[in-house]
């Protein structure tokens, strides 16, 4: 067995989300009595880097913050947020509009990075387009996760109705890529880092990309998000935790390749660095409040335009109530907002190569978890 599916495999193994929510420490840093403490909920997968670095790189203590790290599986994410046990994170914003839409009591305060998303078809396959969809058979890691709510929004955008023309197929999200080479489905929605190997491998190509197709490619995939009820007693927390991650956003997108190895060698999540580096350079992490609030109107118009929301929603008025402008978080901020840029960290212009040849080495799809998709059992 490949070095490459050795790791995989144990990306797998780390990522399958059956546990609860455990609380744990991070993995720098003693806080002063001082300092206010606030809890970071995570699951562990590529997108959240800027979690991970907002704590190895002092962050969330330069704003007078204790962190606490609570580690969530997928299918509790959002409830445990709702329910305050924790404070602050960054999701997706497709995947709580629908929660928030219904009563969840939780608050978008910024944009945090782009081009979680892909649908995908095999390379060897007569799709080329997102009109060759209709009829067919698609792949997803489970229905109303981000991928199935993206590809939803595409297949609408192109005149194909998503509850009737489409047959939907649910697979764990490491084994879409096997799905679609047994000949299962026709094509795949799915998400970092597993568009990402899919196309190292060749075998597949991009029908609709997040990080480049319009509109998608200038729509915040995913934005800190607060629970309500401490926004409420804790404003000023709740500002200071948004900054703290606005940061790591802008540390990640100086030095994506150091923050991929960070967060493998620091243990917050199992993976290849050089994969988690390729992933991570998919994702645009240009950080945005305005961008934030954005992306919250023009992905709940998009979600009601095809079905996803309520047909008597205002998603004006909506939209307005799940988004909150905090003191001290702005875009003239951000554009004053300064961090290291480290020798090495970027990515190098061979990488994609390496990963390909490693891909080829594995002799096969490799099953990992995805960036922003659940793995179900």
């Amino acid at each position: 067995m490949s070095h490459f599916k050795l790791v995989a495999t144990a990306a797998v193994s780390a990522l399958l989300f059956t546990g609860g929510c455990n609380k744990s420490e991070p993995n720098s840093s003693t806080a002063g009595d001082h300092l206010v403490k606030v809890r970071v909920g995570y699951i562990g997968i590529t997108c959240e880097a800027a979690i991970f670095c907002a704590i190895e790189k002092g962050f969330f203590k330069e704003e007078g913050l204790d962190v606490e790290l609570v580690k969530c599986e997928w299918s509790k994410y959002k409830d445990v947020l709702a329910l305050g046990g924790f404070d602050i994170t960054y999701h997706l914003i497709m995947y709580l509009l629908k929660p928030i839409e219904q009563g969840l009591d939780v608050k978008f305060t910024a944009g945090i990075h782009k081009g979680c998303l892909r649908l995908q078809a095999a390379t060897d396959g007569n799709i080329q387009t997102v009109k060759d969809l209709r009829g067919k058979r698609i792949g997803v890691p489970g229905m109303g996760t981000p991928p199935f709510i993206f590809a939803n929004r595409v297949l609408n955008a192109n005149g194909i109705d998503g509850s009737r023309e489409v047959d939907w197929r649910v697979f764990p999200a490491g084994e879409l890529g096997l799905a679609l080479q047994k000949g299962e489905v026709d094509a795949v929605a799915d998400s970092e880092p597993i568009g990402t190997l899919l196309l190292s491998g060749g075998k597949v190509r991009n029908v609709a990309d997040q990080a480049t197709d319009a509109p998608y490619k200038d729509e915040y995939c995913c934005a800190v998000v607060v629970n309500g009820k401490f926004l409420a007693n804790n404003p000023k927390a709740a500002a200071a935790a948004t900054r703290a991650l606005l940061k790591g956003a802008k540390w990640v997108e100086m030095n994506p390749a150091a923050a991929a190895k960070l967060s493998v060698e620091k243990n917050y999540l199992a993976s290849n660095p050089e994969l988690n580096t390729l992933a991570i350079s998919h994702l645009h992490y240009d950080p945005s409040v305005s961008g934030g609030e954005e992306a919250v109107k023009s992905a709940a118009a998009a979600m009601k335009d095809a079905g996803m929301l309520n047909s008597t929603t205002d998603v004006a008025g909506l939209a307005k109530s799940a988004f909150v402008h905090l003191e001290g978080v702005s875009d003239e901020w951000l554009q004053t907002l300064h961090v290291d840029k480290v020798a090495g960290g970027q990515v190098t212009s061979d990488l994609a190569f390496r990963v390909a040849a490693e891909c080829a080495a594995s002799r096969g799809i490799v099953k990992v978890a995805s960036c922003c998709s659940p793995e179900t059992k």
